[in-house]
C-alpha cells in the first residue's frame, strides 16, 4: 500500500527570526524547504495552509467571472468595457500570485522575501497605484466610466502630483529590509504604502456615497460600495492588529490567525467592488457616456504595461539589494 511521507513542521523556536509570525506558535514548515515539500503543504495543514487556499479557490471564481463578462462583451467595439475587462483581469492576478507566494515562502529567507515582493508587485498591478500617473490611468478611468459623480471630481482625484507618491510598489517592498530590527516600524510602513493610495482613489466614492447623494449617483449599486468600505477596513485591522493569536498565541496557529481573516475580507472586499462596478457599468451606462471621455485601447494598453514595467522594476531591484546585503542583516539564525 502506497503512502505519502508530509513534511515534518517546526515550532517557533526552531525556526529562523525572518520566518517568525507574531503569535503564531507552531505549524511552520522547514526553513529550506523543496519545491515538492512546499508543493505538498497545501494538502497538510501548516500554519500556511488556508492562506494558500483563501487565494487560491476565489482566483478560480473571478476567472469564473472574468470568463462570463467576456462571453457576453464585444472586445473589438464597446470600447467602454475595456476598462472593466482589464480590471477583472487583474483581479484573477493576484489572488493567484499570493497563494504562489505563500506556498514557496519557506524555499529559505531570501526566497520568501522575493515571493512577497511578487506579491506585492500583484496587488500593485491590480490596484495599479505607483508612482507613475499613467499606472493610475487605468483603475481612475475605471472609476471615471463607471462610478464617478462627476467630470471636475475625477480630474482632482486623478491628478499625479497628488495620488503618485509614494509608490507603493517600492514602499511595499522597503519595509523588508527593517524587519528584523525595527518589525513596528517595517509593519507600520507596509500597511501605510497600502492605506495611503487606496483612500486616495477612494475620495470619488466617498464623495458619491456621502456629499454627492444626488442623480446619477445612487443606485442598486451603493450597498455593494459601502460593503467593498466596510471589508477593506476590517481587512485593514486584521492586517495590522494580529488579532486573535496575539491574545492567545498558539491557540490561532493553523485555522483563524489574522492572515487567514486578513485574505478571506480582501477576497470579499474584491467581490463587493466588482459587483458594484457591474451594476454601475449597466445603471449609469447613458449618463457615463455623455459626460465623460472613453479612453483609447493604447491609453489603456499603455499604461497597463507601463504598471506592469514599473511593478516588475521593483522586484528585481529589491530581489538583488537582498543578495547585496550580509545574510546576518536580514535573517538572524537561532543560536
Amino acid at each position: 500500500m502506497l503512502s505519502l511521507k508530509l513534511p515534518r513542521l517546526f515550532s517557533i523556536d526552531q525556526m529562523p527570526e525572518v520566518f517568525h509570525e507574531q503569535g503564531i506558535v507552531f505549524g511552520y514548515r522547514h526553513p529550506q524547504s523543496s519545491a515538492t515539500a512546499c508543493v505538498l503543504s497545501l494538502f497538510q495543514m501548516t500554519n500556511e495552509t488556508l492562506n494558500i487556499w483563501t487565494h487560491l479557490l476565489p482566483f478560480w471564481f473571478f476567472v469564473w467571472k472574468f470568463v462570463t463578462v467576456l462571453c457576453v462583451t464585444d472586445i473589438q467595439n464597446d470600447s467602454y468595457s475595456w476598462p472593466l475587462l482589464v480590471y477583472m483581469g487583474t483581479s484573477c492576478v493576484y489572488p493567484l500570485v499570493s497563494s504562489c507566494a505563500h506556498t514557496f515562502s519557506s524555499m529559505s529567507g531570501n526566497a520568501r522575501h522575493i515571493c512577497y515582493f511578487l506579491d506585492y508587485g500583484a496587488v500593485n498591478l491590480f490596484s495599479l497605484d505607483s508612482a507613475l500617473w499613467l499606472e493610475r490611468l487605468v483603475r481612475l478611468s475605471l472609476g471615471k466610466h463607471f462610478i464617478r459623480p462627476g467630470e471636475m471630481l475625477s480630474q482632482v482625484a486623478g491628478n499625479p502630483c497628488f495620488g503618485g507618491w509614494p509608490s507603493p510598489a517600492r514602499a511595499s517592498c522597503l519595509p523588508v529590509f527593517l524587519e528584523i530590527k525595527k518589525p513596528g516600524l517595517s509593519k507600520m510602513l507596509r500597511v501605510l504604502a497600502f492605506a495611503y493610495p487606496y483612500t486616495w482613489d477612494s475620495i470619488p466614492i466617498f464623495c458619491r456615497l456621502f456629499l454627492f447623494p444626488g442623480e446619477s449617483a445612487q443606485n442598486e449599486a451603493t450597498l455593494y460600495h459601502q460593503k467593498h468600505m466596510a471589508m477593506t477596513l476590517l481587512a485593514s485591522f486584521f492586517y495590522s492588529a494580529h488579532v486573535p493569536e496575539c491574545l492567545a498565541p498558539g491557540c490561532f496557529d493553523y485555522i483563524g490567525h489574522s492572515h487567514q481573516l486578513f485574505h478571506v475580507c480582501v477576497i470579499l472586499a474584491t467581490h463587493m467592488q466588482m459587483e458594484a462596478i457591474l451594476l454601475d457599468k449597466t445603471l449609469r451606462k447613458e449618463w457615463l457616456l455623455a459626460n465623460s471621455r472613453v479612453l483609447s485601447f493604447p491609453q489603456i494598453a499603455g499604461a497597463t504595461l507601463l504598471c506592469l514595467i514599473f511593478s516588475l522594476s521593483n522586484i528585481i531591484y529589491f530581489s538583488a539589494s537582498l543578495y547585496r546585503i550580509p545574510e546576518p542583516e536580514l535573517q538572524k539564525k537561532e543560536t
